[in-house]
């Protein structure tokens, strides 16, 4: 493997964030209709101008000036509680290696300087949801599985679209 650099995502990076998200969109759920993907890129469009930098950051691994790996983390700042003392916490989306690339540590590397900037903006906690490739990977970063009292649930609001 040659040399993989990994670097903060910028605003010039758009259309490589929005490939990469759709990458790994239609490699988890399948196709995706024209409709659907459509008003993702106009979702991500205005989302990544608005918050990059602030709530949102992505990292992406780049070898041979190809960008072939990335990683999405979205800050939220709650109401501080004992497992969130400072009231900041993570939810990290889209790790994503091309298929080429992948069981090279790419991922992990990625995933390592997202969690690097998570401790600079003083988040308590990352979080996530892990498939069954992905498990081992998170695990040798220090990921545990959520053990809680508590079930997820959702409302859904809006339609889920395919």
């Amino acid at each position: 493997m040659r040399n993989i650099k990994v670097r903060k995502a910028e605003i010039s990076d758009m259309d490589a964030l929005i490939e990469l998200r759709l990458n790994y969109l239609r490699e988890d759920l399948g196709r995706l209709s024209a409709k659907t993907e459509e008003k993702i890129i106009l979702q991500l469009k205005e989302y990544v101008s608005k918050y990059i930098d602030t709530i949102f950051t992505a990292f992406l691994a780049e070898t041979d000036g190809k960008i072939v790996a990335t990683a999405f983390m979205s800050i939220a700042d709650r109401p501080a509680n004992p497992f969130m003392i400072t009231g900041r916490t993570a939810l990290v989306q889209n790790v994503y290696t091309r298929p080429e690339y992948r069981k090279k540590g790419i991922a992990t590397q990625v995933l390592k300087e997202l969690i690097a900037e998570a401790r600079r903006q003083n988040v308590s906690y990352i979080e996530l949801s892990a498939t069954d490739d992905g498990r081992p990977v998170y695990q040798k970063l220090g990921f545990v599985e959520k053990r809680s009292k508590y079930t997820d649930m959702k409302l859904l609001l809006i339609p889920e679209e395919f």
